[in-house]
């Protein structure tokens, strides 16, 4: 049997999803291959969504108009906003989200996509011409499925091999098998690949947990939410419960320590090491008497919790027996413990920014198989992806965002230019920009962009637009409108604030820190007036302009940084050079430059090893 396509994507976790709708929607006759239509878009780790810096991804994936924002809003449980007690470039959106729900909410998503069809079975050869041309692949099931171009989005599938203790099963997620074959067939053309790991706590009965002996962490009800459009969180909102381990805990825990597959030897690969197993927390950190522990709900009406920061790979016994030494679980029963998790990865270093492969045209690699982890940092990269391989069907120019337009391209950036040498997770520490990439104006950033190309809707665009009037209204209010000092020194003396000694205009009282826009309108009829003729979406529009007002002097010197950093990027020098010929460059520069071949400059000047003085020597060859 064959099918033919424009466009295969394999894997339908996170990258896999948004990879195959955005394709679908730029007009690609696309094919999602999954191996269980029942495990779409599984949250094989943590239900959760969003988090310190993962949140603003989503914020842009869901401006970009991809689904994995408002299906989380669907699904949640549990809404936070993480770094309020920070400046709003820190401000990261959090969801606790219903695991089955937001299965159900995505594939609902995919089945009713035009262009998008789904085919259940396993890839286990990708078809590839004498000229490194990509034609298809082949299922387990024997079918042959043609395309122009394939996205490679199987996560921790590839040769996925589990650890329990000394026990080891084949599988790439528990009680699922692993993709095995398609490795092989990937890497005989030519690609370099490795082998990583992460891994996943105890799942816990509820039912026997003493909640009266842990701290209640309940979520939020304002109105932030992930996603631009759609609704508030439909479903009831519950709460996260905290403890602690505790030196009998570590003492149960230190005893599994010879039978630890991190620590015997029987795994050899990197782990993530910004979240770290409790085992080698133990290791690590072994002046730390206890470690603060996370209960949260896996979904509404389920009895089965997950505990964030008890991820472990120690036997079975050794992780109920340490865990029964907590209070609250005194009584514990468990699903199912937790386990490490080995799998393939392939070198993010041999992929252009656009995400297609340098060694095999039309091949796309998005998520996991690129050296990252977190479900958000997938599903950037799918989304990119499946753009790219739909604009590459139509022989149109690549989708590529530079580094202060978005976190997701500050992430493919690190990972096509710097590499990996352990799981790549988002921090806001890894953007020079992020005053620019902020939670609140994803939309600002990106949708026109989405528009143009036909990722976003024109519902969308209407509603950012409407927005973006909105805000400047208030803006060219604050500018232009003056205040008296009589009124308004009392509710300036009431925050603490400097009371004035004669009128200014609005902005300026708004510019400090104790100040705000709703505040100001309680004392200004006409800010009240203003305010109230705003028809949708009042309290974000109100925030959104708030930010920009407080902040304009932080964000107008970032944003000329980021335009110095651009001259550097529009000077292409993909192909430019034999980098190997130009004894002027340092050893490593060379090495280095002939195997990335940068496409531009400023890409060349992030690549480590490359000195200031090879960019130098660059800029006097590109003026010659």
């Amino acid at each position: 049997m064959e099918l033919k396509y424009d466009v295969i994507v394999v894997g339908a976790g996170h990258a896999g999803c948004e990879a195959a709708t955005a394709s679908a929607r730029l007009g690609a006759k696309t094919c999602l291959v999954t191996m269980d239509m029942n495990k779409i878009a599984q949250m094989s780790c943590n239900p959760a969504v969003g988090g310190i810096a993962k949140g603003q991804i989503v914020r842009e994936i869901d401006a970009l108009g991809g689904h994995m924002g408002t299906v989380t809003d669907k699904c949640s449980i549990q809404f936070r906003m993480l770094n309020r007690s920070k400046g709003p470039a820190m401000w990261s959106p959090r969801a606790q989200c219903d695991r089955g729900k937001f299965i159900w909410a995505w594939r609902e998503i995919l089945e009713n996509t035009p262009n998008l069809s789904i085919w259940q079975d396993q890839v286990k050869e990708l078809l590839v011409n004498e000229n490194k041309v990509v034609e298809g692949v082949v299922t387990y099931l024997d079918v042959t499925i043609k395309a122009r171009c394939v996205v490679i989005t199987a996560g921790t599938f590839l040769n996925g091999l589990m650890h329990i203790g000394r026990t080891k099963l084949a599988g790439g997620r528990t009680a699922e098998p692993p993709s095995l074959m398609l490795t092989e067939s990937i890497t005989k053309h030519g690609i370099n690949s490795g082998r990583m790991k992460t891994g996943t706590p105890v799942r816990i009965d509820g039912r026997s947990v003493d909640f009266s002996l842990m701290t209640e962490q309940p979520g939020e009800t304002d109105y932030h939410k992930f996603s631009y459009m759609g609704q508030q969180h439909e479903l009831p909102q519950l709460p996260c419960w905290i403890c602690f381990t505790n030196p009998k805990v570590h003492e149960q825990l230190k005893l599994g320590l010879p039978d630890s597959p991190l620590f015997n030897g029987q795994i050899q690969s990197i782990g993530p090491r910004y979240c770290p197993s409790i085992e080698t927390k133990l290791v690590t950190f072994a002046d730390k008497d206890q470690h603060q522990l996370f209960l949260e709900p896996e979904g509404e009406n389920t009895q089965e919790y997950y505990l964030n920061g008890f991820s472990s790979s120690l036997p079975i016994d050794v992780q109920l027996n340490a865990l029964k030494e907590i209070p609250a679980f005194r009584n514990l029963q468990v699903y199912r413990p937790g386990y490490a998790i080995e799998y393939d990865y392939f070198d993010p270093q041999q992929l252009y920014a656009s995400l297609e492969s340098k060694i095999v045209d039309g091949l796309f690699f998005a998520g996991q198989v690129n050296g990252t982890t977190g479900y958000e940092e997938a599903a950037g990269q799918g989304i990119v992806a499946g753009t790219n391989a739909a604009l590459k069907c139509t022989g149109s120019h690549p989708f590529i965002m530079h580094r202060d337009e978005s976190y997701i391209a500050v992430l493919i950036d690190d990972l096509v230019t710097k590499g990996v040498d352990e799981p790549y997770r988002m921090f806001t520490s890894r953007a020079e920009y992020r005053i620019l990439l902020r939670q609140d104006n994803a939309d600002a950033r990106l949708t026109s962009k989405a528009y143009k190309l036909g990722l976003a809707s024109e519902e969308r665009m209407q509603a950012w637009t409407e927005k973006d009037e909105q805000i400047k209204r208030i803006v060219d209010f604050a500018e232009t409108f003056s205040v008296k000092a009589n009124l308004i020194n009392d509710a300036l003396k009431a925050l603490g604030e400097r009371p004035l000694t004669k009128g200014c205009k609005l902005i300026d009282i708004l510019s400090r820190p104790m100040v705000s826009i709703n505040g100001m309108a309680e004392h200004i009829n006409k800010l009240k007036e203003l305010l109230s003729t705003i028809p949708n979406r009042q309290e974000e529009i109100i925030e959104a302009a708030e930010i920009q007002i407080k902040y304009s002097g932080y964000i107008e010197r970032e944003r000329q940084q980021a335009e110095k950093m651009k001259r550097l990027e529009s000077i292409k020098i993909r192909d430019h050079f034999d980098y190997s010929s130009l004894q002027s460059l340092s050893t490593e520069a060379r090495q280095k430059l002939t195997r990335i071949n940068p496409e531009t400059l400023a890409q060349a000047s992030r690549i480590p090893g490359v000195s200031p003085s090879d960019i130098n020597v660059l800029l006097v060859l590109m003026n010659r």
